[in-house]
């Protein structure tokens, strides 16, 4: 995928847009919080699981300059901003965090960190999949690792597995995938009991009914 839309990867000026909204922080260390969100389009991981399917493919989204997007942003009350994906990490941020910054806007990211994370960001969620693993400097740079729990048999080992290389003083949590959590919540529940160096993060914002 990155050679197919090189120009557009590694320039970062214009971004192929999913959707923005205003909303409340669900998951993770920030749940709760509200924030601008920016959804940008491009992914080939390809989760089975993945809520966000319609970001896949970035020529379904139209360009949109990172000025305007982030224009948006500052017409809103939000004092953060999360951009997620798709995979975000495919693109040249620099210019995304650069012009957030003008504005003194916290900028947050939400990645899989399968490539190199560009820009200067306040927070940084490492959310591994098991399709592409993240590139060893991705680790080095995460502030919070959140991992999805969707086969019990196999996830909490892959979960330890990651939580080897990030940093000590990278946050851990495990989350159920949506699909799974009547199934998988109890033995989550049950695991960070038993290994307290890990959090649960909930999806709250789909058990509030808010986007």
């Amino acid at each position: 995928m990155r050679d197919k839309y090189k120009d557009i990867f590694e320039a970062g000026t214009d971004l192929p847009l999913v959707e923005d909204f205003y909303t409340i922080q669900g998951e993770g260390y920030h749940t709760g919080k509200p924030a601008y969100f920016i959804r940008i389009g491009g992914c080939d991981i390809g989760c089975r699981w993945c809520d966000s399917k319609i970001s896949w493919n970035p020529k379904e989204h139209r360009l949109i300059s990172v000025e305007e997007v982030v224009r948006k942003a500052v017409e809103s009350p939000a004092k953060s901003v999360v951009v997620t994906g798709g995979e975000p990490s495919l693109y040249n941020l620099e210019p995304l965090c650069s012009e957030l910054k003008k504005h003194n806007i916290e900028n947050f990211l939400e990645t899989s960190g399968a490539y190199e994370i560009t820009g200067e960001w306040d927070w940084i969620c490492l959310s591994p999949k098991a399709n592409k693993a993240p590139v060893e400097s991705s680790y080095k740079k995460a502030n919070e690792l959140k991992f999805i729990i969707f086969d019990l048999e196999k996830d909490f080992a892959l979960a330890e597995e990651h939580a080897k290389l990030v940093g000590d003083d990278c946050l851990l949590y495990l989350q159920s995938e949506w699909s799974q959590y009547v199934h998988n919540i109890k033995a989550i529940v049950e695991y960070v009991k038993n290994n307290p160096k890990w959090n649960i993060s909930l999806q709250s914002h789909k058990f509030m009914r808010i986007p």
